[in-house]
């Protein structure tokens, strides 16, 4: 059985365990929710939701759930809105960032509050284009070699791969196309074989 944490110190939580269970419907699947320490090391695999990056980030740090994740740090990662932030290797003024990811990104990138917006994204791996959901996005704006890039917007990267770390600049929890918490699934069935494969 597979344990997903959720990182539920402050954002879109609930929306993301709903989106986690309708996606692995009928499969043997865990989903915990994480304020405190003691817990991340159970996990197989992590979310870290949209919020605000700076309460988000500052909070991991003095809980003392950074640490852990950071020795977990091999494990399947997916981080929206904030936690793309979270995960980049590129600290924002007032974000403590994990470092996770090869990427710099922008806070706000297409604007505050009020410049909120959908827009059909062409997804690599998609066979059809996927409705994102934009609040108040951050995105990437510069990568390293190792991350794959799966959509952008103009010259945006607003979702990136790379190895088991999974960025998205939209929130995937606020649609009922529940394909990208799919691939993200599929990437923690990925890990576990490997694993697996590893141990024999």
């Amino acid at each position: 059985m597979s344990k997903i944490g959720v990182i539920a110190i402050q954002g879109d939580v609930s929306e993301h365990v709903s989106a986690v269970k309708r996606a692995v419907e009928g499969s043997s699947c865990e989903i915990v929710k994480i304020k405190r320490k003691g817990i991340v090391s159970e996990c197989d695999a992590l979310i870290i939701p949209g919020g605000e990056s700076t309460t988000i980030s500052n909070l991991l740090f003095k809980e003392g759930v950074a640490e852990e994740i950071l020795r977990k740090k091999e494990m399947p990662i997916m981080g929206t809105c904030a936690g793309l932030i979270i995960l980049s290797s590129y600290n924002l003024a007032g974000v403590k960032s994990l470092k996770l990811m090869d990427t710099t990104v922008a806070r706000n990138a297409f604007g505050r509050q009020v410049d909120s917006f959908e827009m059909l994204l062409e997804v690599k791996g998609f066979n059809s284009k996927y409705n994102g959901i934009f609040i108040r996005a951050p995105a990437i704006i510069n990568t390293g070699k190792d991350v794959e890039v799966l959509a952008k917007v103009d010259n945006y990267i607003v979702a990136a791969q790379q190895g088991n770390k999974l960025a998205l600049a939209f929130h995937p929890e606020l649609t009922d196309d529940l394909r990208f918490h799919s691939y993200f699934i599929n990437m923690i069935q990925n890990s576990r074989a490997m694993s697996s494969t590893d141990k024999n």
